[in-house]
């Protein structure tokens, strides 16, 4: 349909050039004249002759019959009856028959390409009825542009065949119109029992609720055993009652605040933000396991965190077969299109290290958001546009259609399970009342609403349908209702009469059996993460040892020859080599490691090298394989950090045993992703009560490098420490470094993880281990000074982080005895009773400071300085960059100026000139380190 230039003569010379151009390349032609010289080329083989003058008219008609079928395919879907409210927008050129070179005379014409179609020699009107039943009905179908053939056949045989009418029988029709049914009461009743109180219905896509209960149907046919689900706010209520079958008295004790603990030490959340879990029986008999997860207001924010969970079941739930589990998200019109989390969660439905095998996007599409129009929503057409950038299918399906959504979703389930792609379902519907039921539309869009007010619910529109096919009559149909409301009350009075209730899904279930809730006492208690010597130095020994039939870079064999020495010789180990032998003893004692990031195998500053690429061919070699024990994965992301951060979240939910962690390429890009930080990392406990291990590794440090690859933004992370929430480290030695990843396994709880790593003490010569400190030791939460005398110190200097070697530095040149640095290595939960006795050890200092490389109004002074009102043993002045709206200087010079004054501030003395040539050569050697 795109071409309006039709052939309409028989010139022999043109339809020559034609074949000559399709010889060449058979997309540079119409899809009529492909189908037509595909058949002449096998019927009178390739060196057939041209085609003769005297070509008839029908023959050219037989090509623009071919090319209206392709037109009908194509963009059949611009004039499909999806809207249930609206009249659809005019596209031009249309599917009248002119279009395509013919005319009302012909449709009694019999054309021989109604065999495209699969109804063999039919005349013209027969073929444009099987084209209008199939693509411009209440269905309408993007997916020609798939460049696959096997899968644009696969929808064509399913579609065409049964010209997109659903075939469904009496039963299943009277299931569906229950299901329809219960959700359009509960909607009712609801709002009639607790008028004003906000639930985001779902009244004008009650639709959705007999699709899901279908696809879960069809999925169990499938192999399919598990649904995770994310969606928002929107109809969230009903999907809980009548899909995941939560009860409707703890939805109704919910909206009576009746799960209020004041005991608790959880915060909450509104009931339109829960999660659930549950499992229900499918007809066939098979139990389908269901899994809601909670999400924040922050639309589409839920959907890494779906496709994390479900990667991680398919890993070690089942085995990694992908065809046993599958997610369902469930979209807004607006969101899908204005969130570019949706668009970065589709960038990783083929990676290796993301894949889930094919998810359902559901797109409860309202026409408006909030009160926007959906033409002030988008540039594009559809919604659903972005879908075409991965290839995936797109069905526009119209909202008051219950039969069709439910064949579509089905159809989409199989199309999942054999290609293992996404697909996207648009359900054109419409929002009974505004954004929430307090909330009115009509002063932003009167008209549309005029046309909602009148238009039936899609209950009545299905049961006007079945009555008239005599599937049920009136009395069936009063029953259903009186049964179903008589339900509905009993729960409610059952609610009231009581004072509380208690969730029905425990916080610890399932694979997080056997962890508690963190105390006080536990967050205390030492931890023994020590690895035995022989063990550790076996595990050295296969990290270091290169196969001697690979061939290598040569820089790469010698720095696994320097690794070998730290092993067999010096038994002294860099970053590196701590970080990498945690992850080896770790999968040695039975708990897989994932890490995922930017650049992670190598890593952004060429330090990791965990996987290797042979100097000969792209073959790589991961020594950490050689280890045994557990599955290493460890997986070079997308560039992308709310997507990826959020997807590492949902992979640590679902599987507590594993430590998961995220590593962002420069500390500073974790801030594209603080909405994961926000509303998932630091307060899911406490909203949701779902605890989560995840690590997250953040470079940082002062070395020059300007205001984007300087800061970590450590004041932010610690503004956001509340009730022990997470876990903040910010390590000096690569030993400290190993035993708070060991430590994370090793826990009877589980609280997120944040270090700060660092950049130029990779190859500090100073910031090294022995080995006793990897195999005698545990994480020291605070790291006192070996080189001062106490009985001498007059100044106390507490610091964390890379800041430490510069003042060791100065502290040692100028052999100063009389000032003790201490290194605070976890932020959060702050050790203050260490810290109150250190202060005592010191008790003739009379000057306690903190020192920091950031700015006073960052960093983790603020957080200090406010708990100094209540911790004595917090109360330090201080010593940093003065306040600062950039977190660093952008000039090298000004940088190093900046640094020695916190120096010579600290020691209340000049920095000198070794100090001076330090602080330039880590400035020079930083300038071209990582990326920008």
């Amino acid at each position: 349909m795109d071409s309006l230039n039709y052939i309409n003569s028989n010139n022999a010379a043109f339809i020559d050039s034609l074949y000559e151009a399709y010889k060449q390349d058979p997309e540079s032609v119409e899809f009529g004249w492909q189908k037509f010289f595909e058949g002449f080329d096998f019927g009178r083989g390739a060196q057939a002759p041209t085609v003769s003058a005297e070509t008839p008219q029908h023959f050219l008609k037989e090509i623009n019959v071919l090319n209206m079928i392709d037109g009908y395919r194509g963009r059949g879907h611009l004039f499909a009856k999806t809207n249930p409210v609206r009249e659809r927008r005019q596209y031009f050129p249309g599917k009248e028959l002119e279009t395509f070179g013919l005319a009302e005379s012909d449709l009694d014409t019999v054309f021989n390409a109604g065999v495209e179609i699969g109804i063999g020699p039919a005349k013209l009107r027969d073929i444009v009825e099987m084209l209008e039943q199939t693509y411009c009905g209440t269905i309408g179908v993007e997916y020609l542009y798939i460049r696959n053939p096997i899968k644009t056949k696969w929808f064509q045989g399913r579609m065409e065949t049964a010209r997109n009418k659903p075939s469904f029988s009496k039963e299943e029709k009277k299931l569906m119109l229950r299901k329809v049914s219960e959700a359009v009461i509960f909607e009712n009743f609801l709002g009639t029992k607790f008028l004003g109180q906000k639930r985001f219905s779902l009244e004008g896509a009650e639709a959705l609720i007999p699709a899901m209960d279908s696809v879960i149907q069809k999925g169990a046919t499938l192999g399919i055993e598990e649904f995770t689900i994310g969606m928002a706010h929107r109809g969230r209520l009903n999907v809980l009652a009548n899909v995941m079958k939560k009860t409707y008295k703890e939805i109704f004790s919910e909206f009576e605040g009746k799960n209020y603990d004041e005991d608790s030490t959880a915060g909450g959340d509104v009931k339109y933000h829960l999660g659930f879990s549950t499992d229900v029986e499918a007809e066939n008999g098979k139990k389908v396991h269901l899994s809601l997860c909670p999400n924040p207001s922050h639309l589409e924010a839920v959907d890494p965190v779906v496709e994390g969970l479900t990667r991680s079941k398919i890993d070690f739930k089942y085995n990694g077969d992908h065809t046993k589990i599958a997610p369902i998200l469930i979209h807004g019109d607006a969101s899908v299109a204005g969130q570019g989390i949706v668009y970065e969660v589709l960038q990783m439905e083929k990676l290796d290290g993301y894949r889930t095998g094919g998810t359902i996007h559901l797109v409860i599409n309202n026409q408006i958001g909030f009160t926007t129009n959906f033409v002030d929503a988008r540039s594009s057409t559809y919604c659903t546009d972005v879908a075409k950038t991965v290839l995936s299918p797109v069905f526009h399906v119209n909202g008051d259609d219950v039969e069709a959504l439910a064949y579509i979703i089905n159809m989409a389930m199989e199309y999942r399970q054999v290609f293992h792609d996404d697909v996207f379902i648009d359900i054109l519907c419409y929002r009974r009342y505004g954004h929430n039921e307090a909330d009115e539309p009509k002063f932003t869009q009167p008209v549309l609403y005029k046309a909602i007010e009148a238009h039936p619910n899609p209950r009545e529109v299905y049961l006007t349908k079945l009555m008239a096919e005599g599937v049920i009559d009136d009395a069936e149909v009063k029953k259903m209702e009186k049964d179903f409301r008589a339900l509905l009350q009993a729960d409610l009075d059952e609610s009231k009469a009581e004072d509380k209730f208690t969730e029905s899904v425990p916080m610890f279930a399932g694979a997080w059996n056997g962890l508690h809730l963190a105390t006080e006492r536990d967050f205390n208690a030492p931890v023994n993460t020590a690895v035995p010597k022989e063990e550790l130095l076996a595990i050295g020994k296969k990290l270091t040892d290169l196969p001697k039939d690979k061939a290598f870079f040569k820089k790469i064999e010698k720095l696994f020859e320097d690794r070998s020495k730290m092993v067999n010789t010096t038994q002294t180990f860099d970053w590196a080599m701590g970080e990498l032998m945690a992850y080896g003893s770790l999968l040695k004692e039975g708990h897989p490691v994932r890490l995922s990031g930017e650049d992670v195998k190598r890593g952004t500053f060429s330090h990791r090298h965990a996987v290797l690429t042979l100097a000969d061919s792209e073959e790589e070699y991961t020594p950490m394989d050689s280890i045994g024990g557990e599955k290493f994965s460890i997986y070079n992301s997308l560039l992308s950090e709310y997507g990826v951060l959020g997807f590492e979240y949902g992979y640590a939910l679902a599987n507590p045993n594993a430590l998961t962690i995220w590593e962002a390429q420069f500390g500073d890009f974790f801030n594209g992703a603080q909405t994961i930080v926000d509303q998932y990392i630091v307060s899911a406990e406490t909203k949701w009560q779902r605890g989560n291990g995840l690590v997250m590794l953040l470079p940082h440090g002062y070395e020059g490098q300007g205001p984007e690859h300087s800061s970590a933004r450590i004041e932010r992370f610690m503004e956001l420490c509340a009730d022990n929430n997470i876990q903040v480290a910010n390590c000096t030695t690569p030993a400290n470094f190993f035993h708070v990843l060991r430590r994370q396994m090793y826990r009877e709880f589980r609280k997120p993880l944040v270090i700060f790593t660092p950049k130029s003490l990779l190859r500090n010569p100073k910031c090294v281990s022995p080995l006793a400190d990897f195999t005698d030791s545990v994480f020291k939460e605070v790291i006192d000074d070996t080189y001062a005398d106490a009985k001498k110190v007059k100044r106390v200097l507490f610091c964390s982080g890379k800041i430490y070697y510069d003042l060791l530095e100065k502290q040692q040149t100028d052999e100063r005895k009389d000032v003790a640095i201490v290194r605070l290595e976890q932020l959060y939960p702050t050790p203050v009773q260490q810290l109150g006795a250190i202060r005592a050890k010191y008790s003739k200092a009379t000057d306690f400071i903190w020192v920091q490389e950031e700015p006073e109004n960052m960093g983790a002074w603020p957080y200090l300085y406010r708990k100094s009102r209540t911790e004595e043993a917090l109360k330090f002045d201080i010593i940093s960059r003065n306040e600062s709206a950039s977190t660093a200087t952008g000039f090298a010079k000004q940088h190093a100026a900046q640094q020695l004054y916190i120096i010579s501030k600290a020691f209340e003395s000049p920095a000198g000139k070794k100090m001076k040539d330090q602080v330039k050569a880590t400035t020079e050697k930083m300038a071209t380190a990582g990326a920008d």
